[in-house]
């Protein structure tokens, strides 16, 4: 350790080195981390921290919700659909919007602007073409449609929330990311068990 050289009385020298010395590791910006004041959601992480992964994660997420909650929309305005099919659309846009409001002040609190452009192209993403196909069916195709849209859909979701958990930092993206694995896990299989009862 450097040693900080003072004149005068002992006491002095020992203050001179305390000052001089080095931050702890887990308080101090050695890596280069941003930091943040820690969100006022319910949940939130007492680990004020974040990186790169936690932005994207969010940047990412926020379009693929968007558009689960636009593919439920669609389904729920078809006439004839499966009840089962239509209490699931209910479930994914009550589950998913706060997840985009949170994640939305998370961005704004690292001020890290808003979704990642481009995200057309990342897993899962229903292309123009799908989300025409499934406005204009109805009845039993709306709901075989939307069951197998939003089976690729979820895929999507989890592989960008597993890269979270693997990578993220802020406790807060890392447990939501968890809880999208968990939920979207559970969502595929009940998808695929209603579309082998139709």
């Amino acid at each position: 350790m450097k040693r900080c050289v003072l004149p005068g009385l002992i006491v002095s020298v020992a203050l001179g080195l305390a000052a001089c010395s080095s931050p702890p590791e887990d308080t101090g910006p050695g890596d280069n981390m941003p930091m943040m004041s820690s969100p006022a959601s319910p949940g939130a992480a007492a680990d004020s921290r974040f990186s790169p992964a936690d932005v994207m994660f969010a940047q990412m997420m926020i379009p693929h919700h968007e558009q689960a909650i636009e593919m439920s929309d669609i389904v729920l305005a078809a006439e004839g659909i499966d009840p089962g099919v239509a209490e699931l659309a209910e479930q994914i846009k009550a589950a998913q919007q706060p997840e985009i409001d949170q994640m939305n002040e998370w961005l704004d609190e690292w001020g890290a602007g808003g979704s990642m452009p481009g995200h057309g192209s990342m897993d899962g993403m229903m292309s123009e073409g799908d989300l025409q196909a499934l406005a204009d069916a109805d009845g039993a195709e709306a709901s075989r449609l939307f069951l197998e849209q939003m089976i690729v859909h979820h895929e999507g979701a989890i592989v960008m929330a597993e890269g979270e958990v693997a990578a993220g930092r802020h406790e807060g993206a890392v447990a939501m990311a968890d809880e999208i694995i968990e939920v979207q896990k559970d969502e595929i299989e009940r998808m695929r068990e209603m579309l082998e009862s139709m």
